[in-house]
């Protein structure tokens, strides 16, 4: 029996093993993590991440041939293929600080595979990491084993999309394997591609050399964020001129050589990969000297910035100039649906800007606890992807914060509604109840154009809604954004 082995039990490698144990039962696979509640929590039956049809796969493959362990030397010992699937978070500190990853996790792991590891290994870059990252692990393996033992370094980085991560391992467009152009290089490539071959099409798994597959995460991820961020500019411009941003991104979107997928207008993307990749990719430009190649992308980065910068003021400026002691319901606090995480949620710029202007915010998100929403809110820009600093906070540090289990008691008596999150239960809520409950006039700001502005209006919400001609209440307060 093949041993697969992955370092790392978070939204990549937890998910992306219960597959791989699903899809072969033949092969023996155990997520290791040095956190011991983390490994409680996949061991039991509240799962420590969200996501939807991952329940069912880890249930059916658990301890028949996926496993979850706190022993991380012995099961990397005894495996054939190691993932590694380690945080790869921003430095905040030092050399390229708020750009360049912190490689620190990946080399701690690539020490211990050397130490620990008696028979040959291939090693998998799981974690988005720079371009020629393999390189410095593959000179870590070699100068820490005095073993005699053959290690292959392959990157397979992975694509998934929160909420829809099953389905992506399960039908991927693609599975990308990078590896080096040597006999040992394409029989370890070879060996992994084998694994998947299992149940992905030939034809959809994609060798390359290890270099193109590094860098092909971080453009992938690029690319789709200069997508909305190239909407979310146009919704600016809708805004303006009266035009319907929903309307020109359909149009858009028919022409066969862009397509209309990530055309949707929103208050800014999130999550813990776009931007981190992007500053990434930034930073590895400025390194080789492409500075007109690291501001180009900076500027996707900035758009998104100036998207959730402009929802406040169009918040503030539409509520008489001051939302101070004012109560704000915030719907919605992760960065997308069908997800709990909430690592760079627009949600927690939107907030801090209500709060600088002293509003009373009540918050709800159906997958979000309170501990989280009040942690994300106390926490430093990156300090969410560096374990240390995740503690919980004063129960006294937000007074101007209340999170609420019900999206009704969330907005009763408010002055105004903020849908932050695309959930499904929003677009079904009973509005013409949350009006007669609020303080008028009441301010609705639809973040995601989740809702249908005209049937607001009638019940008597002032609305704005991304990239949709402005109200004229809106308009007539609106300061210049």
């Amino acid at each position: 029996m093949v041993k697969i082995c992955c370092i790392g039990a978070g939204y990549v490698g937890g998910p992306t093993m219960a597959m791989i144990a699903l899809k072969c039962p033949d092969i023996e696979v155990v997520v290791v993590d040095i956190s011991k509640p983390r490994i409680a929590a996949w061991n039991s039956d509240d799962l420590p991440i969200y996501e939807p049809g991952l329940d069912e796969v880890v249930k059916e493959c658990k301890d028949r041939n996926l496993y979850f362990s706190t022993e991380v030397e012995k099961h990397v010992a005894e495996a054939d293929i190691v993932f590694v699937s380690v945080n790869t978070p921003t430095k905040t500190r030092g050399l390229g600080a708020g750009k360049a990853a912190d490689l620190t996790y990946w080399e701690s792991a690539a020490r211990m595979i050397a130490d620990v590891s008696k028979s040959d290994k291939i090693v998998v870059e799981k974690s988005t990491v720079p371009v020629k990252t393999a390189e410095a692990i593959e000179k870590i393996l070699t100068h820490n084993n005095n073993k005699g033992i053959s290690f292959q370094i392959l990157s397979n980085p992975e694509f998934l999309a929160e909420g829809t991560a099953m389905a992506d391992l399960d039908k991927p467009d693609r599975v990308l394997i990078g590896g080096r152009e040597t006999p040992a290089g394409q029989k370890a490539v070879a060996a992994l591609k084998a694994v998947y071959a299992h149940w992905v099409p030939e034809d959809r798994i994609i060798t390359t050399n290890l270099w193109s597959a590094e860098l092909s995460k971080l453009a992938a991820n690029a690319f789709l964020a200069q997508r909305i961020s190239s909407i979310n500019a146009m919704s600016a411009l809708c805004e303006s001129t009266g035009a319907e941003v929903n309307e020109v991104a359909y149009a858009v979107g028919k022409d066969s050589r862009i397509g209309p997928k990530f055309l949707n207008a929103s208050v800014g993307f999130g999550g813990s990969c776009f931007q981190k990749d992007i500053l990434n990719l930034v930073y590895i430009c400025e390194c080789n000297g492409l500075l007109e190649v690291a501001h180009y992308w900076k500027q996707v980065i900035s758009i998104n910035d100036y998207q959730k910068s402009r929802f406040i003021k169009r918040v503030v400026s539409s509520m008489f100039n001051t939302v101070s002691g004012k109560k704000i319901a915030v719907l919605g606090f992760a960065f997308k649906k069908d997800t709990g995480d909430t690592r760079e949620t627009p949600a927690i710029d939107v907030c801090h800007g209500l709060l600088g202007d002293k509003a009373l915010l009540s918050i709800y998100d159906p997958q979000v606890t309170e501990e989280q929403i009040k942690r994300d809110l106390a926490m430093n820009k990156f300090d969410w992807d560096h374990p240390q600093h995740l503690q919980p906070q004063s129960p006294t540090a937000f007074k101007q914060v209340s999170v609420v289990w019900d999206a009704y008691e969330a907005c009763k008596d408010a002055h105004g509604i903020c849908v932050i999150t695309e959930w499904d239960e929003f677009k079904k809520l009973d509005y013409q109840k949350i009006y007669d409950n609020m303080q008028k006039p009441a301010f609705l700001f639809d973040g995601r154009n989740v809702l249908n502005v005209e049937e607001m209006r009638k019940i008597g919400f002032v609305v704005y809604s991304i990239g949709t001609p402005l109200d004229s209440w809106v308009k007539d307060l609106q300061v210049s954004i």
